[in-house]
Order: C-alpha cells, then structure tokens, then sequence
C-alpha cells in the first residue's frame, strides 16, 4: 500500500501559520471587491504553503477576503488570471515568458497580456531525489527510468521535458501528478526517481528523507553550460549545505525566479497595500515559509520583461528600487 507523504502545514490555514488575527469584515475601501481568488498549486510543493502565507498578510492589511484554488501550476495560473476566473496567482518567470510571447505547446499561440507581475518571490531550482537503494546519482542515470515530474501544468511538468531531451536522456515514463502524489509513488518504488522545481527546500523531498535514504540529484558543469545555453531563463546556482537534512555536499542547479501576478484590471491602491503588506513584513512572512528569505523588494531585478502592475511599481519606487517607466502597465 502506498504511504501518503504528510506535508507538514499544508493543510493549514494561514492564520495558524501566522497566529494572526482575523481579518475584518469589510475591505478598508468601499471601492475594493469584498473577495478575490489566489490560484496556488497541488499540496507537496511550495506554492500550496506560500501563497496562504501571503495572502494571509494582504488580507489582513486590505480587509478583502482572500480564498485560494488549487491548481497544476504556473501555467494554469496564467490561464485562470487572464480570463479573470482568479484575480492573482504565482508563476516562474520562464512559463510566464512562454504565456507573454505566446510559446511553449500549452499556450496553444494564444498571448497571455493581461498578467502584471506584482513582487519577486524566490528562486526555483530544478533538482531530483531518489532513493539511496536505486543507485541513481545523476540525471544522465534516469535514461530508461520511470521519472515523475510533478503536475502537467507546473514549471518542473513544462521544463523538465525539454531539459532531459535537450541533455539527451531519455526516461522510459515520464509520470506527471501532485509533489505528494510523486513522493508517495517513490516511496513505493513505483518511480526510480522524482524530479522537480520549487522552492526550497521542497516540502515533498523534506518529508521522504525523513522516511529513507537518499541521494539529491543536480547538474554537471557541462549540463548546466547546455541548459542555459538553450533555455536562456535559466541561471546557474547552488544550494548551499543544509538545504536538506541528509544532503552530502552543495547541489549544482539551474532554477528560474518566481513572481506573484494579478489581473491588470485589479485597483492601483489595492494592488499598492498588498504588495506593502508582503514585501513591508519580510520577517513575519519568513515565519511561516523559509522560501520568502527571498520575497525582497530588490529582486525585483529578476523580471526583465512582465509589465509591473502601476500600484506595485508605485511601491517599490516608494522604497528606492529604480523600476523603468517601460516596465510599468496598466
């Protein structure tokens, strides 16, 4: 029988997370909707933990309700934004150049211009895990494999793909579901090995090693040279000892920024109190999910191309970060 992977506060509401109190009942505008929706993503990775947390600190500051959908990911996010069945969600930078130019099979060619980026998050390394017992060191090992990926519509289910291809590895199954689904069917060894793209650490990875054995799976300098060579929005890193428990050395990653965005229609001073609330009380944030060490102002840096929402820019300019004209749109 499989062994459910039990995400620690995953199923939390964010005011456990916080100890907050309650928001009040009515926005502080009267010109503010009195509700939005956050899309998120399926419980196992960062997103399901990060985007409660958030919100959590935006409705306390606004008054609005804040509920949330999950999701598969980045990319659905994007559709659900667009077509305002949710008014802000959490994308990685590269899906999002992929929505904004119309590329990548998922967008179907259509353009998704109605995404504004609101405030840097963190950075998403790609890295694997597998069990100590399979042997499986590297990526060139997991030819012939059976790999999961993590949701069809998440980063790690759009890149993934195109990364092991491009490096020339050919898995025998490519497995695509939940970071907790993922991490149960490794347990069960029903997959040789789980890759994935989240922040760290990774919720799905941090629960498996407390159960087995195993080895974390990063780049060769010669790989991560291919990778950024063909997908310029990745950039090289490491993550440092301690990341993981029963890590043995730094990992060698790629990895992509990750942004929260809202519909451009949402209102300039709501989109402005939010974007204070998160990026004004880093710390209390930081409590709750240790991927926000990141959440800072001037990371902004890291969007070169999606327009700012006009009440997000007006933040980060209120705290000295030089956002150009010709990335502000409403």
């Amino acid at each position: 029988m499989r062994r459910r992977v039990m995400l620690a506060g995953a199923g939390l509401a964010a005011p456990m997370l916080f100890g907050l109190r309650p928001a009040a009942a009515q926005p502080r505008n009267a010109s503010w909707p009195r509700a939005l929706t956050m899309g998120t993503a399926a419980p196992g990775g960062t997103y399901a933990l990060y985007g409660p947390a958030w919100g959590q600190l935006a409705q306390e500051a606004t008054g609005v309700n804040i509920s949330y959908r999950t999701t598969q990911g980045p990319n659905q996010n994007i559709v659900l934004v667009q077509r305002r069945e949710v008014e802000m969600g959490m994308v990685t930078m590269g899906v999002a150049l992929q929505a904004w130019n119309g590329q990548g099979e998922w967008t179907q060619g259509n353009r998704f211009r109605d995404i504004r980026a609101m405030f840097p998050m963190y950075d998403t390394p790609f890295h694997g895990i597998a069990l100590k017992s399979s042997g499986i060191t590297n990526h060139a090992q997991l030819a012939g494999k059976n790999v999961g990926i993590g949701p069809r519509g998440g980063t790690p289910g759009t890149y993934y793909p195109l990364m092991l291809n491009h490096l020339g590895y050919r898995p025998a199954a490519l497995r695509f579901g939940s970071a907790a689904d993922m991490a149960g069917q490794l347990q069960d060894r029903l997959l040789d090995a789980f890759v994935f793209a989240s922040g760290v650490p990774v919720p799905a990875f941090a629960e498996i090693e407390v159960q087995a054995d195993v080895n974390y799976l990063d780049f060769t300098a010669d790989e991560i040279q291919k990778l950024t060579q063909q997908f310029p929005e990745l950039a090289a890193g490491t993550l440092p000892m301690g990341t993981y428990r029963k890590q043995e050395r730094p990992l060698n990653i790629v990895g992509m920024y990750n942004f929260a965005i809202v519909h451009r229609s949402m209102p300039e001073d709501l989109v402005y109190e939010m974007t204070k609330s998160v990026l004004g009380q880093n710390a209390r944030l930081r409590q709750a999910i240790a991927a926000a060490s990141e959440t800072l102002a001037e990371n902004w840096t890291k969007n070169t191309f999606l327009p700012f929402h006009p009440g997000a820019a007006r933040y980060l300019r209120e705290v000295g970060q030089r956002v150009p004209d010709n990335l502000i749109e409403r």
